[in-house]
């Protein structure tokens, strides 16, 4: 059975704020970095679930906090999806030169979205778990910010977004909200290099994100895979063991991927050299 520990640790980003995660580590050099969703954090579903599922199959596992949200430091920020990808970028450097193989990155709802954004900036990584990621980032909004929200943020150069209850949660302003307007899913999604393997999962009974979204993601990524799991919603709350497995296998198969092509490497380097010495 493989051992696992879990500890606490904190990476700073390029802004300065302290992110906060969990490592779930097996002694494996490979591992998944995990991203939580829009108003999330790194202790909810289906983040713990999918880091116990990789750490049982001797896969580390670490899933963490973007600024503003949970543990860690910084101002909450609706839109935010360039400066998220910075700190997945913060959180990918710390691992690297701690001699770690960052086998995939998977992310939820917003997470997803952030995932792909950083695959098609910097093309550093093998593979890419996009969890019910909103394709269209035009639609959605007017749940969270009423019918008028244009209007009034016109006016008052903000939105304060209340809950049920009426109390405030969170300040939406012109900035944050153009920050997610003119963040380009579709171009995005073109330029994802080839050789980086994209999985999309989605719930077929997804009220938040629709899952047409996710046949959107295999219109414009070109090594791409699309899984629908049917009946499950956004966070997949009855669905979490299925969810769990198809990442797991997607991993799996990557990395068994990997090291068959690292022997068969090593095999012509063992060959080239006998030929060099008759």
């Amino acid at each position: 059975m493989t051992s696992v520990e879990e500890r606490r640790i904190v990476i700073r980003n390029d802004h300065g704020e302290n992110l906060v995660g969990i490592l779930r580590e097996t002694g494996s050099k490979d591992l998944v970095i995990i991203c939580h969703g829009f108003q999330s954090k790194k202790e909810r579903i289906p983040m713990v679930t999918l880091a116990t599922t990789l750490g049982r199959e001797g896969i580390s596992a670490f899933r963490f906090d973007f600024a503003g949200n949970g543990e860690s430091e910084g101002s909450f920020m609706y839109g935010n999806y360039r400066r998220e990808a910075e700190d997945l970028r913060a959180v990918i450097r710390h691992f690297r030169k701690n001699q770690h193989l960052i086998t995939a990155i998977v992310g939820h709802s917003k997470g997803g979205n952030v995932v792909l954004l950083y695959a098609s900036k910097y093309n550093d990584v093998p593979t890419v778990i996009n969890i019910s990621g909103r394709f269209h980032l035009e639609k959605g909004m007017e749940g969270r910010l009423g019918k008028d929200f244009l209007q009034r943020i016109k006016q008052n150069g903000f939105i304060d977004v209340k809950n049920r209850k009426g109390q405030f949660e969170y300040l939406v302003t012109q900035e944050s909200l153009m920050d997610r307007l003119t963040t380009d899913t579709r171009a995005a999604c073109l330029s994802i290099d080839q050789n980086c393997r994209v999985l999309t999962i989605h719930g077929s009974r997804d009220k938040i994100v629709p899952a047409t979204d996710a046949l959107e993601f295999a219109r414009f990524i070109r090594n791409h895979k699309l899984h629908i799991i049917e009946g499950a919603d956004h966070e997949y709350t009855a669905h979490q063991d299925e969810l769990a497995t198809v990442v797991l296998d997607f991993v799996k198969a990557v990395r068994e991927d990997r090291n068959t092509a690292e022997l068969l490497q090593s095999c012509e380097r063992a060959v080239n050299f006998i030929k060099a010495r008759i």
